[in-house]
């Protein structure tokens, strides 16, 4: 999860993600709500920040609670900003239970939220981001599985924390690009986290993310890149009107022995250029139902992840 950005960062070293995407990826003019509209987002979106301590009182209600509310939550911050969340999913009938490795890839911050109101998850995030003043409460509170970009000697460690979460059963969430991009260009998926998935055994749900407007045409206006600060970002995207956050959940994808090969699969159902060959996917696993050739769309707030 990307905090901040910057135009064409200078890699540290050759695994340091980078994207070229930048404030020439903004659209320069978007449709935009009236004054009125802004100030109540932001007043309903710092009531929602500051109940949000209420949500990790672990104590005070059972998890399938905590994680209803959780869910809602996100949702109702999504609506907060102006993104209206569509679902397709491609899944079937069946469901994994257990720990689960969400991937999907990374535009804006919102990637976050979108995911989040799908079903809560951990967080691969950049590390400093525990660092930073309220941002930084937020992410220990939604136990981030912090990640090093800059240290490379740093990763084993990391693919080792999201091991042992997904051994324990936990759904974690990554962004295998490593940083945002504007949505119409995208990076690949770097294999490195998904050995997580196969020391864990546990399988990955390639998830596509892509926000339009509602006509159904690509946009770039909630995309995070670029100089623009995270203050910037959440002033320009309040403003925006009839944003989709547009969601296909892919069928689920077993680990196999091989990393790279489950980074190439799950980057090719996540971008979605070829149809999905859902009898692969059946053969991968025998024991599975064959999946619907046709996506079912759902609103999130009826439906999530299970």
């Amino acid at each position: 999860m990307s905090t901040t950005s910057s135009e064409t960062p200078v890699p540290v070293h050759a695994w340091m993600p980078s994207s070229p995407c930048g404030s020439r990826c903004l659209p320069p003019k978007a449709p935009g709500v009236s004054a009125v509209v802004v100030a109540i987002r932001w007043f309903l979106v710092a009531s929602a920040l500051m109940t949000a301590p209420l949500l990790t009182a672990g104590c005070v209600m059972p998890q399938t609670w905590r994680t209803g509310l959780q869910r809602r939550y996100a949702a109702m911050l999504l609506r907060c900003v102006g993104l209206r969340l569509e679902v397709v999913d491609h899944r079937g009938k069946r469901r994994h239970e257990g720990g689960i490795l969400v991937v999907a890839g990374h535009v804006s911050w919102t990637d976050v939220l979108v995911l989040s109101a799908l079903h809560p998850a951990s967080f691969v995030a950049r590390a400093d981001l525990l660092d930073w003043p309220i941002l930084g409460s937020l992410a220990r509170r939604m136990r981030i599985v912090p990640i090093d970009r800059h240290d490379l000697r740093a990763l084993p460690g990391t693919v080792a924390a999201t091991a042992t979460r997904l051994r324990d059963g936990e759904r974690v969430a990554a962004f295998p690009e490593g940083t945002t991009w504007c949505g119409r260009a995208y990076g690949g998926f770097r294999p490195a986290l998904f050995q997580a998935a196969i020391d864990a055994e546990c399988p990955v749900q390639p998830v596509s993310l892509r926000y339009t407007m509602r006509g159904g045409e690509l946009t770039t206006g909630p995309c995070f890149v670029g100089e623009e600060t995270i203050g910037g970002s959440i002033r320009r995207i309040i403003r925006h009107k009839g944003v989709v956050a547009e969601v296909r959940l892919a069928p689920i994808e077993y680990p196999g022995e091989s990393r790279r090969d489950l980074a190439a699969r799950c980057e090719r159902a996540v971008r979605g250029s070829e149809p999905i060959d859902l009898a692969a996917h059946d053969i991968l696993d025998p024991t599975r139902e064959p999946a619907q050739r046709t996506g079912t769309r759902i609103e999130t707030e009826e439906r999530l992840i299970a």
